[in-house]
């Protein structure tokens, strides 16, 4: 059996522990625990940490305390963050928190929390150009700008969901437009010795990583919008609150009781962000300061995805035929590219991965093997992916062949509906073409579209298909009967030599 890893995350808000093993060159979840402390909260205006903040804090480290006696010390990471940082007292809490653990516990600087968060992000998040990275803690923000594993520009700042709710929301009725307007300008005035610099650099994407962030996504997707965070849809979860009026009052859909204290304050930090530094959408991150933490206990390699050691780890462990999952992969990525407009880099990836994955359901048996393959994506711990983009692969799996179900496409927030559709017939596509297994002979295909109509789409197919690949073409035209939508539809025809 491998060994664990463990790293624990003493933040303002949350105290963090994450558990992990190696299995195949991947990393696999263990175990994660998570409690609400709200160290933060107990500061004072001369930075003491107060006896009840310090007691939850320990009482919580008692719980972790239990699951490290069988990690080896050399395998185990410690931090705290912000609130440590700043409390002029905090030795008095480490001093016992180190008694409670048994291993000593390190303070880090915010441009060290920056960079971890940073390395964890590259290690579970794929994109293409510079990437500005943000975590909203409870105590401090940090924001960062990279490309690929390394961090170019990193900051933190003395803003979080707690500090603001003690000093904008902390009051009868403060869920009002005046105290967002006081919490939002704030925000934007502890950011702005910095905007010049961001904005200098540049970046071609926006990831969020904080629980701030994600429950942000949760109210967004519970309210069927989609995954991507805009400042449109922030103005919008603002005016929920405001008609709410009162913390007593607060009942958005889709928000937990156990974020719903600090949700206004981290949102206002959010808006002022978004305002500022002029961000036009948002994803969320695959991991953050934990993840970077046990990468770099593993001495990983940010640039090695951990999305792409998931899926190689995944198809060992399924028994998926590489081969015959490349072959797909080569016929859906070459139809993909006459596709107008051009499928983005994260569709692309997508399709990649449901065509390397549509296999893994005959591990189980052939007839209902879509149906498997969607369930044990859907059921399954990837690192590297969110749960949307599980939704996604699992929608596309399910449509790999027969009649088309559309509503798991509704459903999922990954992408529009109607890029699932498209996505799912190029692998519905791909996967007829590869249907002979012949790892050695790849047909050239050209796929057209209608200029008015791009759901309308021609195959074209090389002279002599129909003699020498009879029962691809003979599926091909089942596949021509068997629409996705009444709108769409699919011509095959046989180029003349």
């Amino acid at each position: 059996m491998s060994p664990l890893y463990a790293a624990i995350d003493l933040g303002s808000n949350s105290f963090h522990m994450l558990i992990v093993r190696e299995v195949g060159g991947a990393i696999q979840t263990v175990a994660k625990v998570k409690r609400k402390v709200r160290l933060a909260s107990g500061l004072n205006q001369a930075n003491e940490l107060d006896h009840p903040a310090m007691t939850r804090g320990w009482q919580c480290l008692s719980l972790f305390a239990e699951q490290l006696r069988d990690i080896d010390a050399d395998n185990l990471i410690i931090v705290a963050t912000a609130t440590l940082r700043q409390a002029t007292n905090r030795q008095q809490f480490i001093t016992k928190a180190e008694q409670i653990l048994g291993h000593p516990l390190q303070v880090i600087s915010g441009d060290e929390e920056a960079s971890i968060i940073y390395r964890g992000v590259a290690c579970t998040s794929s994109g293409q150009g510079k990437r500005l990275v943000i975590d909203i803690g409870g105590a401090s923000t940090e924001l960062i700008v990279g490309e690929q594993n390394q961090a170019m520009l990193l900051n933190s700042l003395d803003m979080g969901c707690v500090t603001w709710l003690k000093r904008y929301f902390d009051g009868p009725e403060s869920l009002n437009s005046a105290t967002f307007d006081q919490a939002i300008a704030a925000a934007k005035a502890t950011l702005r010795p910095y905007v010049s610099h961001y904005r200098r650099l540049g970046w071609q994407s926006c990831i969020g990583a904080s629980g701030t962030i994600q429950a942000i996504q949760e109210v967004m997707l519970a309210q069927n919008m989609a995954e991507s965070i805009t400042l449109k849809k922030l103005y919008q979860l603002r005016a929920q609150i405001i008609t709410c009026g009162d913390f007593s009052r607060l009942t958005i859909q889709g928000l937990s009781a156990e974020r719903q204290p600090v949700f206004p304050s981290g949102l206002s930090i959010l808006i002022g962000l978004f305002e500022e530094l002029r961000i036009n959408e948002m994803s969320l991150a695959g991991g953050a300061l934990r993840e970077g933490l046990v990468y770099g206990l593993l001495s990983q390699q940010p640039s090695s995805s951990i999305r792409n050691k998931t899926a190689e780890s995944f198809i060992n462990r399924h028994h998926i035929d590489l081969t015959q999952a490349e072959q797909v992969n080569h016929y859906s990525r070459q139809l993909a590219l006459q596709i107008v407009p051009e499928l983005n880099h994260h569709e692309r990836q997508m399709l990649r991965y449901a065509s390397l994955f549509h296999e893994v359901g005959l591990n189980i048996e052939f007839k209902r093997a879509p149906q498997h393959a969607a369930y044990i994506i859907d059921h399954s711990d990837l690192p590297g992916f969110s749960n949307e983009q599980k939704h996604l692969i699992s929608a596309m799996l399910l449509n790999q062949r027969g009649d088309w179900q559309l509503e798991p496409l509704k459903q999922q927030r990954a992408v529009p509906f109607e890029r699932s559709v498209v996505l799912t017939r190029l692998l519905r596509i791909a996967i007829i073409l590869s249907m002979r297994r012949n790892h050695q002979d790849y047909e050239s295909v050209s796929l057209l579209q209608n200029k008015e109509q791009l759901n309308d789409w021609t195959l074209n197919m090389p002279p002599g298909w129909s003699t020498c690949y009879p029962l691809r073409n003979a599926e091909l035209y089942l596949e021509q009967a068997n629409p996705a939508d009444p709108y769409s539809q699919l011509q095959i025809t046989e180029l003349i030599a």
